[in-house]
């Protein structure tokens, strides 16, 4: 529509910061209404968001529906999660989440791909997104699954949780900003480029593959050594990936894709890589404090990264975000290396076991709700 690219990268930033008040505020709702009530509030919201984007090209009502919405996309996520931890038993727990998580990244993949499917010119992105969000609320409305009782407020003490373990502290750090910067401008980039509509839409839907396949072979790597040297060789291939993207940016669409699936990957991994050795080193009596403090700097700097990074853009243009993402890759890249020789390893037999996830769907439940009322089963 003719906009400055500043603006895109102001409307993810608004999506960033409704994220963020959303892992805040998700608890408190479901504690005043319930969890199928909260679904509900949250899927309306969503609705309104597409409404809002639907209605017109107008940037700031834009910023406005992006925040909104994400608020209640994380809320929802929250809502999910905690009700699924509460209805299903241990001995199945693992397998229903990793088909939660495997649904998600299908579905973002999925999601992207429509779009060289519908004119985005058109309010029919927003009116598609509003439909399935209708679909969404009517197994909720209709279901006799038993509501899991009002949660506790969860805790926050980022000092706490350095002392556990300042790597994942680091990391989430490092992939909230990575996440944001990487799934937020890659797209704005793109189209900036000269890529068509289908092209960004190919490049969008091919990441979240990268997320499918090297987490595993990685997790299983970090289970059986030294979980730093895993943190980083993801941490520095992401580095390696940024700095190919800008090598080959505006050239072929097919070595694009495969740079973007390893980058994207890699800089996913980061968090359930950060996530696991953060448990690792964390006490009985530290997980409380220590799940929600690593959620909320994960999303602090989901939050503050994109605002950096459209200010940057303003000057340096729409690749500042690939500059920002390797600048963030090599600085914690080097400051696990810097742990690894200043302080000693987890011994293996007694590390936890690696847990796929992704940083564009983190556990926020432990943000809003204390883990121990999740899973009473």
């Amino acid at each position: 529509e003719g906009f400055d690219p500043t603006w895109a990268g102001l409307i993810i930033t608004g999506l960033s910061a409704g994220g963020l008040a959303g892992c805040i505020l998700t608890g408190p709702l479901v504690r005043r209404v319930g969890h199928a009530r909260a679904f509900m509030v949250l899927s309306a919201l969503i609705a309104l968001a597409n409404a809002a984007v639907g209605a017109g090209v107008l940037p700031l009502l834009w910023i406005a529906a992006r925040a909104l919405y994400g608020f209640a996309i994380c809320g929802l996520f929250i809502v999910a999660q905690s009700w699924l931890n509460d209805a299903v038993a241990n001995a199945i727990r693992g397998r229903v989440m990793a088909f939660f998580y495997v649904a998600y990244v299908a579905g973002l993949g999925v999601g992207y791909a429509t779009l060289a499917l519908v004119d985005i010119r058109t309010a029919d992105a927003p009116l598609i997104g509003i439909v399935f969000t209708a679909l969404s609320i009517l197994p909720v409305g209709m279901t006799k699954l038993a509501q899991p009782p009002a949660p506790q407020a969860a805790s926050v003490a980022l000092r706490r949780a350095w002392r556990v373990s300042p790597v994942g502290v680091a990391g989430m750090l490092a992939v909230g900003g990575l996440s944001m910067s990487i799934a937020g401008f890659a797209p704005i980039h793109a189209t900036a480029k000269g890529y068509s509509q289908a092209d960004v839409a190919l490049l969008l839907s091919a990441m979240p593959l990268g997320t499918l396949i090297l987490q595993i072979p990685l997790g299983w790597i970090s289970d059986r050594t030294d979980r730093r040297y895993v943190l980083i060789a993801a941490s520095a291939l992401a580095m390696v990936a940024g700095l190919f993207a800008l090598g080959f940016d505006g050239g072929a669409l097919a070595a694009l894709v495969v740079i973007y699936i390893v980058w994207d990957g890699a800089s996913e991994s980061i968090y359930s890589l950060a996530s696991a050795h953060a448990a690792d080193r964390a006490g009985k009596d530290d997980m409380v404090a220590l799940s929600s403090s690593l959620l909320f700097a994960w999303s602090l700097s989901g939050f503050v990264v994109p605002g950096i990074v459209t200010a940057l853009s303003a000057v340096f243009g729409t690749q500042a975000f690939i500059y920002v993402a390797v600048l963030i890759a090599a600085a914690f890249c080097l400051f696990v290396l810097l742990r690894v020789f200043t302080t000693r390893a987890v011994p293996v037999g007694e590390t936890g076991s690696f847990a796929p996830m992704t940083a564009q769907a983190p556990l926020p439940v432990e943000l809003a709700f204390a883990p121990d009322d999740e899973g009473r089963h």
